[in-house]
């Protein structure tokens, strides 16, 4: 029976966890220690903190506070390990919290944070899904079920100092480029809302001020929002600092590919059980700069899609050259409108392609000026079919249900 090193009490703030921190920094002491071999579990909270309610009012998703994400449960010591090393992760099986058996589903203001297609979506709404062991419905969704695959989405090490010193200099120097954008090209450090585990006093002030964000995927891992890193899976991770320091959270019961809603999956609190081992020197052994990993070997079983192509040409008209972003951008978008003539509102369409789990390709990156980016659409999600056909499309939903949107202030 592997033992709960850090639990999580949901009626608690993880303000108050000493186990618990929200930025990136070396100083940030080891929670808790384990030797290579060891098997252990970890509780997270969701990545707000429990800032969304199950409830119909999206007025939380417009004012969440988005300096206070995410929060990570550790970092996790392994005993021995050293700069240059690789950390190997077992994620041997994970789940939702008991006493949380729901999740959401959320599109920030384009004011507060934004997405994906913030400028198609700019106002905050929110979608719940409840779990039925393996599956999950949502009242603001209809018409669509499906199996979870359920994953961390931010897990890594800690940075030393030369690495989170470059992730705040490039970063900086991009906001620098258009401070005024909304939303912002980076997220800087700031003392506002910072949790560093069980630092204090004038050490922690400044570690606070210069700790990294937690938003963006980085060399170490972080928050990369794979959706097939779920049980099974085996993770390759760079060690940067004595004992790695190995924190996650953001835990999802199901996501699409570039969980493009940003609050983009079926965000959820729950727990992992994993192993941990170490290969010394394996950064310089195999050429290692970011993490790899075998996925998982048990994924929801899917065979028939729909595949929705996009190109480098974007809602405007303007060509790009081999823009692979607007291309899938493109794809998503030719997805909702489908999805749209079936009696799904844009919202309920954008909400399907965040949550359920989507594949994304990188198609054709070679035929200038067009990159090609496809998005594939399971179709035994819904309760209909939605294949073409010579009758054309029968609406199954009258539009008297939607994902909530949050009133004005």
């Amino acid at each position: 029976m592997a033992d709960t090193l850090i639990s999580v009490d949901l009626s608690e703030s993880p303000l108050t966890n000493e186990k618990i921190h929200n930025r990136w920094h070396p100083d940030i002491p080891i929670a808790c220690w384990v030797e290579p071999g060891d098997e252990f579990k970890i509780e997270c909270y969701d990545w707000t903190g429990g800032q969304i309610k199950n409830n119909d009012d999206a007025s939380d998703v417009r004012d969440v506070e988005l300096e206070q994400v995410h929060y990570l449960s550790g970092p996790i010591g392994i005993k021995g390990a050293e700069p240059g090393d690789l950390l190997v992760v077992e994620i041997l099986d994970i789940g939702a919290k008991e006493e949380m058996q729901w999740g959401f589903n959320g599109f920030f203001s384009k004011q507060n944070g934004g997405g994906f297609l913030t400028e198609h979506f700019p106002e905050a709404q929110k979608s719940i899904w409840d779990f039925h062991g393996m599956f999950t419905k949502s009242r603001h969704v209809p018409g669509v079920k499906y199996a979870g695959l359920i994953h961390p989405g931010l897990i890594g090490c800690l940075p030393d100092r030369k690495m989170l010193d470059m992730w705040n200099s490039r970063e900086k120097d991009l906001f620098d480029t258009d401070p005024t954008r909304v939303p912002g090209l980076a997220n800087l450090p700031t003392t506002k809302a910072a949790h560093m585990g069980a630092m204090k006093g004038e050490a922690r002030e400044k570690a606070a001020a210069e700790g990294a964000r937690t938003v963006p995927p980085r060399e170490h891992g972080g928050n990369c929002d794979i959706k097939d890193l779920s049980r099974g899976s085996t993770i390759y991770f760079p060690v940067y600092v004595p004992g790695a320091g190995l924190s996650m959270g953001d835990l999802h019961f199901s996501q699409g590919d570039g969980e493009i809603t940003f609050c983009g999956a079926i965000e959820m609190a729950g727990w992992l059980h994993l192993k941990v081992s170490l290969i010394k020197d394996g950064m310089q052994k195999y050429a290692i700069k970011n993490p790899i990993f075998k996925p998982s070997p048990i994924v929801p079983k899917y065979d028939d899609y729909l595949i929705f192509e996009g190109i480098s040409v974007d809602e405007g008209g303007k060509q790009h050259y081999l823009d692979v972003q607007i291309a899938y951008r493109q794809a998503c978008l030719n997805a909702i409108e489908y999805l749209k003539k079936f009696g799904y509102s844009g919202a309920q369409g954008y909400a399907i392609l965040g949550t359920a789990p989507v594949q994304g390709h990188i198609s054709g990156v070679v035929d200038v000026p067009n990159a090609c980016a496809t998005l594939w659409l399971p179709t035994d999600i819904f309760d209909f079919d939605l294949k073409p056909n010579v009758n054309g499309p029968t609406k199954m939903l009258d539009g008297s249900v939607d994902i909530p949107l949050a009133p004005d202030l």
